[in-house]
């Protein structure tokens, strides 16, 4: 397998389904005319995907972004969200993400998401799908760490496909050695989707103890903007 073959299937666009077609669940739960959230037309008309980010703020071309976003909603939860494949593969971390190996994260799959939502801080309107604010609170580039039993790098997005992947995170506030696992025999019940039955994945730090524990979502400030939520509520 090519370097750029394999970097492709390790998150960078080149493999499964077009951007577009990635997007239509995402598109169809939007009215973009009340919304400002991304749609993700730039993006999938002109190839023009927004560069990724280290955990400086920098872009690092030969690695595929994440962010973490606090979403006061119905329901306090995180989003975390990885780039593969030209979008954002996302999970729904009600508790967020944990820097203590101990604590492992309940994270329950959502739609695909643009890339350029990476970006998206402020405040959906009250009566549209997921209304409430949004901040994100760490974000940066990851490096997919997956392995097979011979101990040969396995593409990032059939790590998925398969149920367990393993990437380091480069983040602002998160760094280090992450996994996402596939619980099987145990499903949650998604009212997003009219209450239909999703499968349970876990996200658990799997390098050392790096302090910190828990975020606390009211007292947290945006990496983007340094604003809490309240601020980001009442400024948009």
């Amino acid at each position: 397998m090519s370097e750029k073959s394999e970097r492709n299937g390790n998150g960078k666009s080149g493999n499964g389904k077009s951007g577009k077609d990635a997007l239509r669940t995402y598109r169809g739960k939007r009215h973009f005319g009340r919304t400002a959230e991304p749609s993700g037309e730039h993006a999938a008309r002109d190839g023009d995907e927004p560069a990724a980010r280290d955990g400086a703020g920098e872009a690092a071309d030969d690695e595929p972004s994440f962010v973490v976003q606090i979403h006061d909603a119905s329901t306090m939860h995180f989003d975390f969200r990885l780039e593969v494949d030209g979008v954002l593969k996302s999970w729904s971390v009600p508790k967020g993400p944990s820097t203590d190996p101990q604590d492992k994260r309940l994270a329950i799959p959502t739609e695909d998401h643009p890339l350029d939502y990476r970006d998206y801080e402020g405040v959906i309107p009250e009566g549209e799908y997921g209304g409430g604010t949004v901040m994100v609170w760490d974000r940066g580039t990851y490096r997919p760490t997956s392995h097979d039993k011979q101990h040969r790098p396995v593409p990032f997005a059939q790590a998925l496909e398969m149920g367990h992947a393993t990437f380091d995170l480069h983040g602002e506030k998160l760094r280090g050695q992450y996994a996402l696992t596939r619980f099987h025999g145990r499903e949650e019940q998604d009212a997003s989707s009219g209450g239909s039955a999703k499968p349970t994945w876990l996200l658990v730090r799997t390098g050392h103890h790096s302090g910190g524990g828990t975020p606390d979502p009211r007292r947290a400030r945006s990496a983007r903007s340094g604003r809490t939520l309240r601020q980001i509520a009442e400024q948009g």
